[in-house]
């Protein structure tokens, strides 16, 4: 396995298949089956996707031809994909968290003539948009379906399709895969749609193969190649996830193991034993408010421990190391960091973050811990990775690392960044205003505001849409105080608002475990017949003025225009399921605005 198989390769296909025969029975796609992780060879991961892909062509599908797919990350997300893709169709994902209507919007627009989905409880918006938007003729179940009205759709079930002559398939699949080039459409994803209607972004093979030969020439610099193991959580119908959570290893010639979902991921890790793990901000800030829990549960001496090793962190990146360093760095490696490896596993080599920027406090925090962050940069429209930290180029967590190999970034005059290269879309999907808007003089516009540090490093600033522009004037960063608020232990979730007004106001959601023990103390608790949640604690004037102390310590490390000055508390959670949150865990600012606009414009009534 040699770097330039990314720059050789035709297509992600060709990347794969030749993969499979290098590796042959070794060990690729592992997921828990009754309770028991097992695992898919690339044998047999080979067998099932060129089989997959003639009963594809076998059902009518031509080239070009749309496939949606519709899963929860596992081994046949992955073998699916490879198997449209072989078929010369292309990937149409979309999140397990869609309603019907966002099955709808995407059914009609990208056209898709037959539809993979792994379950029936999926299967059921599934089935009623299919009957709305009348395009697909086919629908797949990876588990055993229960037909129930079938109207023009012919149901298939993967076990029958994945079965037949090897020989036969594969030749087959070999002569399609010959005529798939770099420029050729892979995937059509959709993006998570923080501003509005998702739209959908092409990505051709050669934009993913520039990805992954950047994202991997970094690996084998800095950490080397050596049986590694990715452990998938992120949804795979996320770029993110689908280019360095399933090609990359792909191309490495790694395994990857599939997570059994956020409720589990911790022990998750602890099993799978991941050598290089794709992460969230948000999921980074969790762990460290859990960590920081569990470490001043442990006595004194831990936190101690624990605070000797921020203080060594915050010292070695202001340049002032002093001699004692070394001692305690020794103790560190044989207490405190030790513990916090095993908790992810003890092999792990590195944390990437993406999808989001990551707090530098927070990076400081896993750094100084032990772990090493990666912190990378992108866009869907760039399939996604743009630039990434890396120990060799130099870590800052104030930046986003340099360009990745074969990326070009220049910085427009309003500060906006500008990318080209492949790794480049060609297009999003029958829309040209929006292509047009995006793309100009071969430079994707990427709506993100920032520069390149001496080193040549990106550091962002904010989301061009996003900045709050207040009654004077003033640019402001909503990330940067949203980010700020959320690492204080009273606080989960936050939304800054200010647009053309005088001063900013935040829209809080409490974090549920402080909100318990703080309800505790308080000597509220079920057993006297008050349910210590966010209803019965809105009014309480003890838990605003919390909220509030909260708050002001996040004021003293800010400017006097982006200072919060007014806080309001939301009903529920921001979450996936109300609408309030991306998939990758970013938060729909236009949905929030939707739901508590009269609120938060109420702060500014005297």
């Amino acid at each position: 396995m040699q770097l330039s198989d990314f720059q050789s390769a035709d297509n992600l296909v060709r990347l794969f298949l030749d993969r499979a025969d290098e590796l042959g029975d070794a060990a690729f796609l592992s997921a828990k089956k009754e309770g028991v992780w097992t695992a898919i060879s690339w044998t047999e991961a080979a067998r099932q996707v060129c089989l997959l892909a003639e009963a594809l062509r076998d059902m009518g599908l031509q080239d070009g031809d749309r496939v949606m797919l519709v899963s929860e990350n596992r081994p046949e997300w992955c073998l699916a994909d490879l198997a449209i893709m072989a078929a010369g169709c292309i990937t149409t994902p979309t999140y397990t968290t869609n309603t019907r209507r966002d099955h709808v919007h995407i059914l009609d627009d990208s056209g898709a003539r037959a539809v993979i989905v792994s379950n029936n409880k999926l299967a059921q918006p599934l089935i009623s948009a299919m009957a709305h938007a009348g395009v697909a003729e086919h629908l797949i179940g990876i588990e055993e379906l229960r037909a129930g009205q079938k109207g023009d759709v012919t149901f298939h079930q993967w076990g029958d399709l994945v079965q037949g002559n090897i020989g036969i398939a594969r030749h087959a699949t070999e002569s399609r895969v010959q005529s798939l080039r770099r420029r050729d459409t892979a995937c059509i994803i959709y993006t998570s749609g923080t501003g509005g209607a998702p739209r959908g972004v092409k990505q051709h093979h050669g934009a993913i193969l520039c990805n992954v030969y950047g994202a991997a020439k970094v690996l084998e610099h800095d950490f080397g190649w050596d049986k590694e193991r990715f452990l998938s959580f992120l949804p795979l119908s996320h770029s993110y996830e689908h280019t360095a959570g399933q090609f990359l290893p792909i191309g490495m010639g790694a395994e990857i193991w599939y997570s059994e979902g956020l409720d589990k991921l911790s022990g998750n890790i602890e099993e799978a034993q991941p050598t290089l793990m794709v992460v969230v901000p948000r999921l980074f800030e969790v762990l460290r408010t859990k960590i920081i829990k569990q470490v001043r549960q442990q006595g004194k001496l831990a936190e101690r421990l624990m605070e000797m090793a921020l203080d060594l962190e915050e010292r070695q990146t202001n340049g002032d190391e002093r001699l004692s360093d070394g001692v305690k760095n020794l103790i560190l490696n044989h207490t405190l960091r030790p513990k916090i490896r095993a908790r992810f596993g003890g092999r792990l080599k590195a944390l990437v973050s993406g999808g989001a920027p990551l707090n530098p406090e927070v990076g400081h925090f896993f750094q100084a811990l032990g772990m090493v962050m990666l912190q990378g940069y992108g866009q869907t429209e760039a399939a996604p990775v743009v630039s990434c930290n890396y120990p060799s180029a130099g870590i800052d967590m104030k930046t986003v690392g340099p360009p990745l190999d074969g990326v070009e970034v220049a910085i427009a005059k309003d500060g906006e960044i500008l990318v080209r290269g492949e790794l480049v879309m060609h297009e999003y999907w029958r829309n040209p205003s929006a292509t047009a808007a995006s793309l100009q003089d071969g430079w994707l516009h990427t709506g993100d505001i920032g520069h390149l540090d001496s080193a040549g490093r990106i550091v962002i600033t904010d989301r061009k849409k996003d900045m709050i522009v207040n009654d004077k004037g003033d640019n402001i960063a909503p990330q940067k105080i949203e980010s700020m608020l959320t690492l204080q232990p009273e606080i989960g979730q936050a939304m800054v608002h200010g647009e053309q007004r005088p001063y900013i106001v935040a829209l809080i959601v409490p974090d549920a475990e402080w909100m318990a023990e703080w309800a505790a103390a308080q000597g509220l608790s079920a057993g006297q017949g008050i349910v210590p949640n966010l209803q019965s604690l809105r009014d309480n004037e003890a838990f605003r003025a919390s909220l509030r102390k909260a708050v002001d310590r996040v004021n003293e490390d800010l400017s006097v225009t982006e200072k919060v000055r007014r806080i309001t508390l939301a009903d529920d959670g921001f979450t996936i399921e109300n609408h309030e949150l991306t998939p990758s865990l970013k938060i729909r600012r236009h949905k929030i605005r939707d739901h508590y606009g009269d609120r938060l414009n109420g702060l500014y009534r005297s």
